[in-house]
């Protein structure tokens, strides 16, 4: 097929497919107040609408590129297989006499095989292509773990519902494959292992073509790790709350939700180019403020604790003065923290910044025309690293200036 062909073909499957997720997405709603749960799909939706977001765009832009066409069938997972727990919910917890109640149990099963997925686009990351011809082994063994995994899912919910041990839990999957026993338990544990060890295999392998990548691609890879970074700290803050309906915990387990959007968001800006070299910015400022929250917790948490030392423990007084101290060191602890951090991860930036000013403090005192120059190129050449840099200076007795390429490094 030619390039036009294929890329009319990614138009509109992308197209059929973004439409498809979200009458997916409205139907999931749906079924979630019919159900009586209306917060049930907050997080799978947080999770499959940028992931798919992101898939419909790869898919459009890169036809041939599998990643995008992933996205959309992880999204997709996703969302059928929440749409199923919510179904399950209205027949087994409800009492529902609906059709189709047992297919419901099925189709759950499809949400820890989709996840999976991320691990292999990892590897494919970011133009779809395999580091080698030797790692095509490895992509088929991964897959046919990910397949043997959603086969012994309904392996476990199939006998469940042959042996009528139907009980869903809130979420409106089987208690029984939430707590397998005996072979299945076996089974799992051996695929989940080897399944673990592949993907770690696929991590490793991109962090050594980071190691060894430059230019773009590095920046690509950085985009891919920072995102991957702050989704796995999300999901693992809260496994502790997976299993609460409500709380703080559950609270919790919302608001953590939100940072998995980080891998897909990060491998759409990977694999589309926009915005690469906006990453290491956005790390220091993501470091800077994160360290800065957690000082403001602890000073917070010490003045009330002082506070209430003097004044009624009952007295808003304390928190108020708490408040205001937090407040007046806000902008003193960001400039000093940003500052530290710009020094260890954003170093082009800092060294920048520190010979531009450098740079105006010696011209204070300058009076050499010829000195101030050759300064001033030194600096945009350390500064800036352009390909080539010229100067030009308007005197009637010197009209003309060196140009200057600068050396390689």
């Amino acid at each position: 097929m030619s390039n036009a062909g294929t890329r009319r073909l990614g138009l509109s499957g992308a197209a059929l497919a973004g439409l498809a997720m979200i009458a997916g997405g409205i139907a999931l709603i749906a079924l979630s107040f019919l159900a009586h749960q209306p917060g049930y799909p907050v997080q799978p939706i947080v999770i499959a609408v940028p992931t798919a977001a992101v898939g419909v765009l790869v898919a459009r832009h890169q036809p041939r590129n599998p990643n995008g066409w992933l996205l959309l069938a992880i999204a997709a997972a996703v969302l059928v297989s929440t749409g199923a727990g919510a179904y399950s919910l209205l027949v087994y917890r409800q009492g529902r006499h609906l059709p189709l109640g047992q297919a419901g149990l099925i189709f759950y099963q499809l949400w820890s095989p989709a996840l999976a997925l991320y691990l292999l686009i990892i590897l494919l990351f970011p133009d779809g292509h395999l580091p080698s011809p030797r790692w095509r082994w490895a992509v088929w063994a991964y897959c046919l773990l990910c397949a043997g995994y959603l086969a012994l899912l309904i392996g476990m919910a199939a006998d469940a519902i042959a042996d009528h041990q139907v009980r869903v839990d809130g979420y409106g999957g089987l208690t029984v494959v939430d707590f397998p026993a005996g072979r299945f338990a076996v089974a799992q544990d051996v695929i989940l292992v080897l399944t673990l060890l592949l993907g770690l295999s696929f991590v490793v392998r991109q962090l050594l073509n980071w190691r060894r990548a430059s230019g773009l691609r590095r920046q690509q890879l950085k985009w891919l790790a920072s995102g991957a970074v702050v989704s796995v700290t999300c999901a693992a803050l809260s496994v502790p709350g997976a299993t609460q309906s409500s709380g703080v915990w559950a609270w919790l387990n919302d608001v953590l939700s939100v940072g998995l959007v980080a891998l897909p968001a990060s491998i759409g800006v990977g694999i589309l180019k926009y915005r690469l070299y906006e990453i290491d910015r956005l790390i220091s400022r993501t470091l800077a403020y994160a360290i800065v929250t957690g000082l403001l917790i602890g000073v917070y948490a010490a003045l009330v604790a002082m506070a209430h030392t003097v004044v009624s423990y009952r007295s808003p007084l304390a928190v108020a003065v708490a408040t205001l101290a937090a407040v007046a060191v806000f902008n003193p602890l960001r400039r000093r923290v940003q500052h530290a951090v710009d020094r260890w991860f954003n170093r082009a930036h800092y060294d920048a910044e520190a010979m531009i000013s450098a740079f105006a403090t010696r011209m204070q005192g300058a009076a050499d025309l010829d000195g101030i120059r050759a300064d001033l190129l030194a600096v945009t050449c350390q500064a800036l690293e352009p390909a080539h840099v010229s100067l030009w200076v308007s005197d009637s007795q010197d009209t003309s200036a060196p140009a200057v390429t600068p050396r390689e490094r």
